[in-house]
């Protein structure tokens, strides 16, 4: 059985070390690893220019970031416990398919920490008017940090 770390990389995700952001891309505290939101590199509004599908792998582009961010942070996916995200939508004000847009980011997460297991998280989508840049999607998350 692979590890998140394994699991992760076997999927093409690629890890380094990142240069120094304006802010802080993920924080610890405690036992606790704080991201900040990453944006999508997918511009545009659901419900508008851009398809659910479409909007569906924006989130998961982000988490992608998010993991990335994490990684840098704590050196390894492993023995983390995904706890909560947070998916930020750029939509319309008639859009209500945010819900099916995040899914891209939690089904990324089942697949690397497992669905039953630490990757079974909390979770908010909302629909929001724009996004910094234009950002289709922005995803922040908490991980815990088993000890």
């Amino acid at each position: 059985m692979m590890t998140p770390q394994q699991k992760a990389e076997s999927l093409g995700l690629v890890f380094a070390k990142q240069s120094p952001a304006y802010l802080n891309l993920c924080i610890r505290s405690g036992n606790q690893l704080i991201t900040s939101g990453h944006v999508s590199d997918l511009k545009g509004k659901l419900g508008a220019d851009v398809t659910t599908e479409a909007g569906y792998q924006a989130a998961k582009n982000c988490v992608e970031k998010v993991l990335r961010s994490v990684w840098d942070t704590h050196g390894t996916l492993d023995g983390l416990k995904v706890i909560k995200v947070l998916g930020c939508v750029n939509s319309t004000l008639d859009y209500t398919d945010q819900h099916l847009v995040i899914n891209g980011c939690s089904d990324l997460l089942h697949e690397i920490f497992g669905k039953d297991g630490n990757g079974w998280h909390a979770r908010s989508a909302l629909g929001f008017a724009q996004l910094p840049t234009g950002a289709a999607v922005e995803v922040e998350a908490i991980f815990e940090i088993q000890a």
